[in-house]
């Protein structure tokens, strides 16, 4: 794909000062003290049953300057839930305002996001070059399914769990010091088994919510839905050659 420009709106925390680093590596589920200045990652917040509270990407900006990127309507509560745990950890946590627009099919100058299966950044403080052509809402929500990146509000929510929604793979590390909501990570990751997990489905036509059944019995749900593509969450016994039904008997299948 071309390079093109996207709207997609975001929420911005600042945490600075002295401890940034290490309150950041006691909370959140990756990483962070390894990062090099400019350098980021995807991370987590999460209760300790390790729900998720906050998803984001975290972009070190110097070596006490960390920026966090997170959803629109998750910039309140992700402000206020560290300021909530930080209690004598010197650090400043406050929201920050940015301009920005998302660049699929390029990562030049931005802030790298892999949310599409194809390379894409999130620029802050320009606007998108005039030349540049526009990508609707339904083709970057095509992308985002067809990539099955889960979403806050829709794929994630207080029922999930990370490994269900393939979070553990690009957002959480299993060898860091402890975090809230590690050991259940740990524990179904080394001792057993996620039961369902996060798949793209080819289907005519879904609605997120709607039932997806095998052989007569409830399976999984459809959590997101574009025309011929769906995500869903669909339970692990299921083969992967199967064809589920949607309600009015609407096939669908999984991707491989």
């Amino acid at each position: 794909m071309e390079p093109r420009a996207a709207q997609r709106p975001r929420a911005f925390v600042r945490v600075a000062g002295p401890d940034a680093e290490d309150y950041l590596e006691r909370m959140l589920s990756n990483e962070i003290a390894t990062l090099t200045v400019g350098d980021s990652c995807e991370a987590l917040l999460l209760t300790p049953k390790a729900r998720v509270i906050a998803p984001m990407r975290v972009v070190r900006r110097g070596p006490e300057d960390f920026l966090l990127v997170t959803e629109p309507e998750l910039g309140v509560t992700l402000r206020d839930e560290l300021v909530r745990m930080r209690f004598a950890a010197k650090a400043e946590i406050e929201l920050e305002e940015h301009r920005s627009y998302l660049l699929v099919g390029a990562e030049n100058g931005g802030i790298p996001n892999q949310d599409y299966g194809i390379p894409a950044a999130e620029v802050l403080d320009q606007e998108p070059p005039t030349d540049l052509p526009l990508l609707g809402d339904e083709e970057l929500e095509a992308l985002r399914i067809q990539a099955g990146t889960p979403r806050f509000g829709r794929e994630i929510d207080d029922r999930v769990l990370p490994a269900e929604a393939g979070l553990v793979e690009r957002a959480v590390s299993l060898g860091k010091g402890c975090f809230p909501g590690q050991e259940p990570i740990a524990r179904l990751h080394y001792r057993g088994h996620a039961n369902r997990r996060l798949q793209v489905l080819e289907v005519e036509q879904a609605e997120p919510g709607a039932e997806l059944l095998w052989e007569g019995k409830v399976v999984g749900r459809v959590t997101s839905a574009v025309s011929g593509l769906a995500l869903g969450y669909v339970r692990t016994e299921v083969p992967p050659d199967a064809v589920l039904e949607l309600p009015g008997g609407k096939p669908a299948t999984l991707r491989a």
